[in-house]
This record gives structure tokens, sequence and C-alpha cells, in this order.
């Protein structure tokens, strides 16, 4: 009986293609350190002697890395890949983690604590982004964990933002300029303690600004509304507790079937999902955008650009804010916290 034909090596194959071990390792493992030729060459060998690349788990026992780079998202898996921001960042850091031959490991803050961590062990950095539900999700981490925290910040590491309370000023301060707005409302984006799907009253208690960025940017509509002379505690808000249609419809609803000396004639949302589900049920009702209710919103997806009338917002790069946290985590970029610029969009529901 014959014996078993030997497994062929990373050696094998640098020897047979007279180049060196780190060049074979690097076409499978950082492909943006050779040509393409080279790599097209390196895997074509590799392919016809039928090796399948390096051990991950002996490379990984010798070097004491995975090169898995996790992500925890602050929602559940399915909303963040359907939600057009979240999944605009997370094709930005797997851009980076591509070329960089790293695995992207999503994992999600409303999982249970023991298969967060049993995951979590894995990995060999964190990007931790958006408002995650406990710090406690800190303290099951590996110590001295290598962490940067996206739209959220995490005491003692890095973290990368945009300019939410500059760009809600600016967008704020457009809408109340272009015409004269009696009756301004907002709609916020889970900016209450405690879960409420409606209007905000004086009995609900805000989170405090170092738990959300929803406070920042309320507090550019609140400088914009009161640089027009309104007072802004007088200025009605209403809370959505999730960024989807199902979950804005019946607060906007709420909003839009106010008699008409009550409706507002101009709403701030603080997302594109809450001003394009507004301007769809308003559409529904027959009323006139912008000449019956002014909409402006927040975030810049493209949904909000491709329809008429086009949405008046801001546009952050989600996709830059992705590949930033990836190349912090890899150490391609300085880690030190970093504060991304935004755009105002005019479009056509709020001139």
């Amino acid at each position: 009986m014959s014996s078993p034909a030997r497994r062929i090596t990373l050696k094998d194959l640098a020897r047979e293609l007279g180049v060196s071990t780190a060049t074979v390792s690097n076409a499978f493992n950082r492909p943006d350190q050779l040509s393409p030729a080279l790599r097209e060459r390196i895997l074509g060998e590799a392919k016809r002697l039928g090796y399948r690349g390096p051990d991950a788990k002996a490379r990984s026992l010798r070097t004491g890395r995975s090169r898995i780079i996790a992500v925890i998202l602050a929602e559940s898996l399915t909303y963040s890949l359907n939600d057009a921001v979240s999944s605009e960042f997370l094709s930005g850091v797997a851009e980076v983690l591509d070329t960089q031959g790293h695995t992207l490991l999503l994992l999600s803050a409303r999982q249970a604590k023991c298969q967060l961590v049993d995951s979590a062990s894995m990995a060999d950095g964190f990007i931790v982004y958006g408002l995650m539900p406990s710090d406690e999700l800190f303290d099951s981490l590996p110590l001295n964990a290598s962490l940067v925290a996206v739209d959220f910040n995490v005491a003692g590491h890095p973290s990368v933002h945009i300019d939410n309370e500059p760009s809600c000023f600016e967008i704020a301060d457009h809408a109340l300029s272009v015409k004269s707005r009696k009756r301004p409302a907002i709609v916020n984006l889970r900016l209450t303690e405690t879960p409420c799907n409606g209007r905000v009253t004086p009995e609900h208690i805000l989170l405090p600004p170092e738990r959300t960025i929803t406070r920042a940017r309320l507090s550019g509509f609140y400088r914009a509304l009161e640089k027009h002379g309104l007072d802004s505690e007088q200025v009605p808000m209403w809370n959505v507790e999730e960024n989807t249609f199902d979950v804005c419809a019946p607060v906007i609803e709420e909003i839009l079937d106010l008699p008409d000396a009550e409706r507002p004639d101009l709403l701030l949302c603080m997302s594109d999902r809450l001003a394009l589900t507004a301007l769809t049920l308003a559409e529904q009702r027959g009323l006139r955008i912008p000449d019956d209710l002014c909409l402006i919103g927040f975030d810049g997806i493209a949904e909000g650009q491709y329809r008429a009338p086009r949405l008046t917002t801001i546009r952050q790069e989600s996709g830059d804010k992705g590949r930033l946290a990836a190349r912090m985590i890899l150490g391609l970029e300085p880690r030190h916290s970093r504060l991304l610029k935004t755009e105002l969009i005019l479009g056509e529901t709020c001139h």
C-alpha cells in the first residue's frame, strides 16, 4: 500500500518558484505588496501543485496574531447590513482589511454576552460602531485590546466622529433662512433614556451628550433656532427608536395628522430615513413639498438624491469613516481621535 502524498508546504512552493517564502506569504496575505503579475504566477503555481495557502492556525500560534479585526455593532447584524449608513461604513472597513490581508468579523452588542466574548477572543483589534447599550461590554474584551470607537467615545481609546453640531446648525440655519417658518419641529433618533416612539414630553430624560451623537445634533438645531429668534424650549420634539420606515411611520403619521393650525411647517430630522419617511407620508396626504412642509435630513444616503424632490441634507462620508477606522486599528494611521467634515447638500425639499 503506497503512503499518502506529502502535503506541499510554503517552503516547497517558494523553492519551486525561485522566490522567498515572504513573497509567497504576501501573495496570500498581503496582495498589495506584490505586482498583479507576480501574484497571479504564484497563485497559479500553488493551484497546480495543490497548495491552498498558509495554515491560519499555525500562523496564529506562531505569531500570536489572527489577522482578524472585529467590528462591534451597536445594532443587530440584520439592521446594520440593511441600513444605508452602516453598510457604507462597513464597506469602507472591508475595503482596507481586504487590501491588507485581514478578515472582518462582525459582532453585535445585542448578542448574548457569552457569545460575544467567545467570538471576540479571536480578534487582534476592535472597531466599535455606534451607541453601545452598556459599558460592561468593554470589560469583557481582552486586556490591552486595540480599539477604535466610531460615533461613540470609549475612555482611553481614539475615536472617529463627524462635526455633528456645526453641521446641524448649518442645515437648520439654511432651512430657517430661505423662508419664514412659524411652526418648526424636531424629529430625534434614540434620544431618550427610556424608550419613546412618539412625542417627547417634559417627563422624558434625554441621554447625556457623552452617550449619543444625537445630543450634538440637537444642540446644532437649538443654536440655529435661537439665532432666528425662536425659543428652542417651545419647539415640539418627537423621538423615534429605530431608523427604519416601519418604526418611523407611526411617529411621522402622528405629526402630519395634526390639525392644520398645529401641524409643523418645518421638520428638522436627524436622519435621511426619518426625512424620507416624512416625505413619502406627506405626499400621500397631498401636502406640497416644500410649500406646505419643508424637510431636512442628515446622512446623504443615495436614496434621498435619486428621487424627486431631492432631499436637502448633510452628507457624511460613512465609507471614509470606515476606511479611517480600519487604517487606525491596523497601525496605518496615527491612533489619535479625528473629526471629519461633512457637506451641505441643497435639494428641493427646503428652498
